[in-house]
Protein backbone atom coordinates (compact mmCIF):
# COMPACT_ATOMS: atom_id res chain seq x y z
CA UNK A 1 0.00 0.00 0.00
CA UNK A 2 2.69 2.54 0.76
CA UNK A 3 4.41 1.51 -2.64
CA UNK A 4 1.19 2.52 -4.56
CA UNK A 5 0.17 5.31 -2.75
CA UNK A 6 3.97 6.93 -3.57
CA UNK A 7 3.45 5.65 -7.03
CA UNK A 8 0.32 7.08 -7.45
CA UNK A 9 1.20 10.74 -6.31
CA UNK A 10 4.48 10.58 -8.30
CA UNK A 11 2.15 9.80 -11.26
CA UNK A 12 -0.28 12.58 -10.75
CA UNK A 13 2.46 15.09 -9.45
CA UNK A 14 4.13 14.12 -13.07
CA UNK A 15 1.10 14.53 -15.28
CA UNK A 16 -0.06 18.24 -13.54
CA UNK A 17 3.54 19.55 -14.36
CA UNK A 18 4.19 18.24 -17.85
CA UNK A 19 0.70 19.56 -18.16
CA UNK A 20 1.56 23.15 -16.72
CA UNK A 21 4.80 22.74 -18.91
CA UNK A 22 3.90 21.77 -22.25
CA UNK A 23 0.00 23.43 -22.27
CA UNK A 24 -0.02 26.40 -20.20
CA UNK A 25 -1.11 28.81 -22.84
CA UNK A 26 -3.73 26.63 -24.80
CA UNK A 27 -6.69 27.80 -22.66
CA UNK A 28 -5.62 31.43 -23.09
CA UNK A 29 -7.92 32.59 -26.08
CA UNK A 30 -10.50 30.38 -24.74
CA UNK A 31 -14.08 31.78 -23.11
CA UNK A 32 -14.42 31.27 -19.75
CA UNK A 33 -17.03 28.13 -20.09
CA UNK A 34 -14.66 26.00 -22.44
CA UNK A 35 -11.43 26.72 -20.28
CA UNK A 36 -13.22 25.85 -17.36
CA UNK A 37 -14.14 22.09 -19.17
CA UNK A 38 -10.96 21.83 -20.34
CA UNK A 39 -9.41 22.41 -16.64
CA UNK A 40 -12.07 19.81 -15.22
CA UNK A 41 -11.07 17.65 -17.64
CA UNK A 42 -7.58 18.22 -16.90
CA UNK A 43 -8.44 17.53 -12.93
CA UNK A 44 -10.43 14.35 -13.64
CA UNK A 45 -7.45 13.30 -15.88
CA UNK A 46 -5.10 13.24 -12.56
CA UNK A 47 -7.36 11.31 -10.29
CA UNK A 48 -7.57 8.74 -12.75
CA UNK A 49 -4.13 8.30 -13.10
CA UNK A 50 -3.30 8.18 -9.89
CA UNK A 51 -5.89 5.63 -9.46
CA UNK A 52 -4.84 3.66 -12.00
CA UNK A 53 -0.94 3.95 -10.76
CA UNK A 54 -1.73 2.21 -7.62
CA UNK A 55 -3.87 0.29 -8.62
CA UNK A 56 -1.73 -1.32 -11.32
CA UNK A 57 0.77 -1.34 -7.92
CA UNK A 58 -1.19 -3.47 -6.13
CA UNK A 59 -1.92 -5.74 -9.01
CA UNK A 60 1.52 -6.41 -9.99
CA UNK A 61 2.41 -6.73 -5.72
CA UNK A 62 -0.23 -9.21 -5.58
CA UNK A 63 1.43 -11.49 -8.58
CA UNK A 64 4.81 -11.17 -7.01
CA UNK A 65 2.85 -12.04 -3.41
CA UNK A 66 2.47 -15.42 -4.97
CA UNK A 67 5.16 -15.92 -7.44
CA UNK A 68 7.79 -15.28 -4.71
CA UNK A 69 6.29 -16.55 -1.20
CA UNK A 70 8.10 -16.15 1.48
CA UNK A 71 10.36 -12.93 0.03
CA UNK A 72 11.25 -10.11 2.57
CA UNK A 73 12.69 -6.97 1.57
CA UNK A 74 14.91 -4.75 3.13
CA UNK A 75 13.85 -1.02 3.70
CA UNK A 76 16.60 -0.26 0.73
CA UNK A 77 14.86 -2.97 -1.29
CA UNK A 78 11.48 -1.56 -0.41
CA UNK A 79 12.86 1.54 -1.48
CA UNK A 80 13.80 0.76 -4.78
CA UNK A 81 10.59 -1.12 -5.44
CA UNK A 82 8.82 1.87 -4.93
CA UNK A 83 11.17 3.93 -6.69
CA UNK A 84 10.74 2.07 -9.63
CA UNK A 85 7.39 1.96 -9.82
CA UNK A 86 7.27 5.66 -9.50
CA UNK A 87 9.90 6.34 -12.25
CA UNK A 88 7.76 4.33 -14.91
CA UNK A 89 4.75 5.81 -13.60
CA UNK A 90 5.72 9.27 -13.72
CA UNK A 91 7.51 8.82 -17.26
CA UNK A 92 4.03 7.52 -18.80
CA UNK A 93 1.88 10.22 -17.10
CA UNK A 94 4.66 13.21 -18.01
CA UNK A 95 3.95 11.95 -21.79
CA UNK A 96 0.47 12.12 -21.44
CA UNK A 97 0.24 15.64 -20.16
CA UNK A 98 2.48 16.32 -23.49
CA UNK A 99 -0.08 15.50 -25.82
CA UNK A 100 -3.42 13.23 -25.09
CA UNK A 101 -5.81 11.80 -27.57
CA UNK A 102 -9.34 10.76 -27.37
CA UNK A 103 -8.16 7.29 -28.41
CA UNK A 104 -4.99 7.13 -25.57
CA UNK A 105 -8.23 8.01 -22.95
CA UNK A 106 -9.63 4.89 -23.72
CA UNK A 107 -7.07 2.51 -24.07
CA UNK A 108 -6.45 3.97 -20.60
CA UNK A 109 -9.87 3.07 -19.68
CA UNK A 110 -9.15 -0.54 -21.23
CA UNK A 111 -6.49 -1.28 -19.33
CA UNK A 112 -7.35 0.46 -15.69
CA UNK A 113 -11.02 -1.84 -15.75
CA UNK A 114 -8.74 -5.06 -16.90
CA UNK A 115 -6.27 -3.66 -13.97
CA UNK A 116 -8.78 -3.27 -11.60
CA UNK A 117 -11.02 -6.64 -11.92
CA UNK A 118 -8.15 -8.69 -12.15
CA UNK A 119 -7.10 -7.32 -8.99
CA UNK A 120 -10.36 -7.97 -7.18
CA UNK A 121 -10.74 -11.19 -8.59
CA UNK A 122 -7.15 -12.25 -7.08
CA UNK A 123 -8.18 -10.16 -3.17
CA UNK A 124 -12.24 -11.52 -3.46
CA UNK A 125 -13.63 -12.67 -0.51
CA UNK A 126 -15.55 -15.22 -2.34
CA UNK A 127 -13.62 -17.47 -4.61
CA UNK A 128 -16.71 -18.86 -6.50
CA UNK A 129 -17.81 -15.07 -6.89
CA UNK A 130 -18.07 -16.40 -10.93
CA UNK A 131 -20.67 -18.67 -10.46
CA UNK A 132 -22.99 -15.34 -9.74
CA UNK A 133 -21.42 -12.47 -11.62
CA UNK A 134 -19.30 -9.57 -11.05
CA UNK A 135 -21.51 -7.32 -8.74
CA UNK A 136 -19.79 -10.22 -6.19
CA UNK A 137 -16.67 -8.55 -6.18
CA UNK A 138 -18.13 -5.86 -4.61
CA UNK A 139 -18.99 -7.79 -1.43
CA UNK A 140 -16.40 -8.95 1.14
CA UNK A 141 -13.31 -7.68 2.84
CA UNK A 142 -11.89 -6.80 -0.47
CA UNK A 143 -14.41 -5.11 -1.98
CA UNK A 144 -12.86 -1.62 -1.83
CA UNK A 145 -10.60 -2.81 -4.98
CA UNK A 146 -13.85 -3.65 -7.35
CA UNK A 147 -16.01 -0.36 -5.90
CA UNK A 148 -12.87 1.59 -6.18
CA UNK A 149 -12.29 0.42 -9.85
CA UNK A 150 -15.48 1.20 -10.52
CA UNK A 151 -15.36 4.87 -9.17
CA UNK A 152 -11.93 5.87 -10.93
CA UNK A 153 -13.54 4.02 -14.35
CA UNK A 154 -16.70 6.63 -13.64
CA UNK A 155 -14.35 9.62 -13.87
CA UNK A 156 -12.66 8.08 -16.74
CA UNK A 157 -15.87 7.56 -18.46
CA UNK A 158 -16.92 11.56 -18.08
CA UNK A 159 -13.50 12.24 -19.30
CA UNK A 160 -13.21 10.32 -22.18
CA UNK A 161 -16.87 12.18 -23.28
CA UNK A 162 -15.28 15.35 -22.36
CA UNK A 163 -12.84 14.73 -25.01
CA UNK A 164 -14.98 13.29 -27.72
CA UNK A 165 -16.60 17.00 -27.24
CA UNK A 166 -13.76 18.79 -27.92
CA UNK A 167 -12.88 16.59 -31.28
CA UNK A 168 -16.59 16.88 -31.95
CA UNK A 169 -16.10 20.54 -31.76
CA UNK A 170 -12.88 20.49 -34.11
CA UNK A 171 -14.88 18.48 -36.48
CA UNK A 172 -18.03 20.76 -36.66
CA UNK A 173 -17.39 23.91 -35.00
CA UNK A 174 -19.67 26.63 -32.54
CA UNK A 175 -22.81 25.57 -34.92
CA UNK A 176 -23.03 21.98 -33.56
CA UNK A 177 -22.16 23.20 -29.56
CA UNK A 178 -25.69 22.36 -28.35
CA UNK A 179 -26.15 19.02 -29.77
CA UNK A 180 -22.19 18.53 -28.89
CA UNK A 181 -23.60 19.36 -25.17
CA UNK A 182 -25.74 16.55 -25.00
CA UNK A 183 -23.21 14.10 -26.03
CA UNK A 184 -20.82 15.44 -23.26
CA UNK A 185 -23.77 15.53 -20.75
CA UNK A 186 -25.05 11.90 -21.98
CA UNK A 187 -21.05 10.23 -21.21
CA UNK A 188 -21.21 12.24 -17.93
CA UNK A 189 -24.03 10.78 -16.64
CA UNK A 190 -23.43 7.80 -17.86
CA UNK A 191 -20.03 7.66 -15.89
CA UNK A 192 -21.78 8.78 -12.82
CA UNK A 193 -23.99 6.07 -13.37
CA UNK A 194 -20.53 3.76 -13.57
CA UNK A 195 -19.15 4.98 -10.38
CA UNK A 196 -22.67 4.58 -8.72
CA UNK A 197 -21.88 0.84 -9.04
CA UNK A 198 -19.12 1.15 -6.72
CA UNK A 199 -20.81 3.60 -4.23
CA UNK A 200 -23.86 1.47 -3.80
CA UNK A 201 -22.26 -2.42 -3.35
CA UNK A 202 -24.66 -4.93 -3.75
CA UNK A 203 -25.31 -6.06 -0.03
CA UNK A 204 -25.78 -2.83 1.01
CA UNK A 205 -28.29 -1.40 -1.65
CA UNK A 206 -29.49 -4.28 -4.39
CA UNK A 207 -31.87 -1.79 -5.85
CA UNK A 208 -29.40 1.35 -6.19
CA UNK A 209 -27.01 -0.67 -7.65
CA UNK A 210 -29.32 -2.34 -9.75
CA UNK A 211 -30.40 0.73 -11.13
CA UNK A 212 -26.95 2.02 -11.38
CA UNK A 213 -26.13 -1.04 -13.77
CA UNK A 214 -28.91 -0.84 -16.13
CA UNK A 215 -28.86 3.03 -16.35
CA UNK A 216 -24.94 2.73 -16.98
CA UNK A 217 -25.89 0.61 -20.10
CA UNK A 218 -28.94 2.71 -21.13
CA UNK A 219 -26.67 5.57 -21.38
CA UNK A 220 -24.20 4.19 -22.43
CA UNK A 221 -26.11 3.40 -25.41
CA UNK A 222 -27.81 6.91 -26.10
CA UNK A 223 -24.77 8.44 -25.83
CA UNK A 224 -22.81 6.18 -28.62
CA UNK A 225 -25.67 6.98 -31.03
CA UNK A 226 -26.31 10.30 -30.48
CA UNK A 227 -21.92 10.90 -30.85
CA UNK A 228 -22.36 8.54 -34.21
CA UNK A 229 -25.30 10.90 -35.35
CA UNK A 230 -22.98 13.82 -34.91
CA UNK A 231 -19.78 12.42 -36.81
CA UNK A 232 -19.68 13.60 -40.38
CA UNK A 233 -20.52 10.51 -42.81
CA UNK A 234 -21.30 9.07 -40.03
CA UNK A 235 -18.07 6.56 -41.40
CA UNK A 236 -18.82 3.08 -42.88
CA UNK A 237 -16.00 1.49 -40.56
CA UNK A 238 -18.32 2.36 -37.49
CA UNK A 239 -21.53 1.84 -38.64
CA UNK A 240 -19.92 -2.17 -39.52
CA UNK A 241 -18.72 -2.53 -36.44
CA UNK A 242 -21.91 -1.54 -34.73
CA UNK A 243 -24.25 -3.80 -36.80
CA UNK A 244 -21.49 -6.70 -35.76
CA UNK A 245 -21.56 -6.02 -32.20
CA UNK A 246 -25.43 -5.52 -32.01
CA UNK A 247 -25.15 -9.16 -33.45
CA UNK A 248 -22.84 -10.70 -31.61
CA UNK A 249 -24.93 -9.00 -28.31
CA UNK A 250 -27.98 -10.40 -29.31
CA UNK A 251 -26.54 -14.10 -30.22
CA UNK A 252 -24.73 -14.16 -26.57
CA UNK A 253 -28.02 -13.02 -24.61
CA UNK A 254 -30.06 -15.80 -27.14
CA UNK A 255 -27.06 -18.26 -25.74
CA UNK A 256 -27.11 -17.24 -22.50
CA UNK A 257 -30.87 -17.11 -21.48
CA UNK A 258 -32.27 -19.55 -24.02
CA UNK A 259 -29.79 -22.34 -24.05
CA UNK A 260 -27.51 -21.85 -20.73
CA UNK A 261 -24.60 -22.18 -22.44
CA UNK A 262 -22.70 -20.04 -20.34
CA UNK A 263 -23.23 -17.95 -16.88
CA UNK A 264 -24.40 -14.03 -16.69
CA UNK A 265 -20.15 -13.69 -15.59
CA UNK A 266 -19.60 -14.34 -18.68
CA UNK A 267 -22.10 -12.37 -20.70
CA UNK A 268 -21.16 -9.65 -18.20
CA UNK A 269 -17.94 -9.65 -19.92
CA UNK A 270 -19.13 -10.06 -23.38
CA UNK A 271 -21.26 -7.39 -22.93
CA UNK A 272 -18.46 -4.87 -21.57
CA UNK A 273 -15.84 -6.16 -23.96
CA UNK A 274 -17.76 -5.68 -26.87
CA UNK A 275 -19.01 -2.07 -25.47
CA UNK A 276 -15.13 -1.21 -24.84
CA UNK A 277 -14.25 -3.11 -28.95
CA UNK A 278 -17.07 -0.57 -30.11
CA UNK A 279 -15.64 2.86 -28.20
CA UNK A 280 -12.02 2.43 -29.28
CA UNK A 281 -13.45 2.24 -32.98
CA UNK A 282 -15.58 5.26 -32.53
CA UNK A 283 -12.43 7.44 -30.86
CA UNK A 284 -10.04 5.80 -33.65
CA UNK A 285 -12.22 6.96 -35.58
CA UNK A 286 -12.64 10.55 -34.22
CA UNK A 287 -8.62 10.43 -34.52
CA UNK A 288 -8.33 10.14 -38.08
CA UNK A 289 -11.10 13.00 -38.59
CA UNK A 290 -10.48 15.46 -35.69
CA UNK A 291 -7.60 18.29 -36.61
CA UNK A 292 -4.50 18.68 -34.52
CA UNK A 293 -4.48 22.38 -33.51
CA UNK A 294 -7.12 23.53 -30.81
CA UNK A 295 -10.11 25.37 -31.26
CA UNK A 296 -11.13 28.32 -29.44
CA UNK A 297 -14.99 28.69 -29.47
CA UNK A 298 -16.35 32.20 -30.76
CA UNK A 299 -19.30 31.64 -28.48
CA UNK A 300 -18.92 34.07 -25.03
CA UNK A 301 -21.55 32.03 -23.67
CA UNK A 302 -22.13 27.97 -24.08
CA UNK A 303 -26.01 28.42 -23.85
CA UNK A 304 -27.20 32.34 -25.27
CA UNK A 305 -24.08 31.94 -27.94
Amino acid sequence: MPVAAVAGVIAAASFVVSTFLHRRGQNASMPRWQATISALSAVALTIAFAGVTALGVLLASEVLGVGLQGLQLSPLGGGLLAGVASALAGRLTFAAGIGLRTADLAALLFSYLVIGTLFAMITAADPRWWERNFSQLGIGAGAWAFNGTLLVAGILTATVGSYIGRDLHRIRGDSALSRIAWVVVLWAATGVALAAIGLFPLERSALLHNIAAFSTLILFVAAGVITTLLIPGPPRPLLLTTIGIALLLVVACVLAFGFRLFAITVLEAVVIGLGLLWLTTLVRILAVLTPAGSRPSARRSLMRG
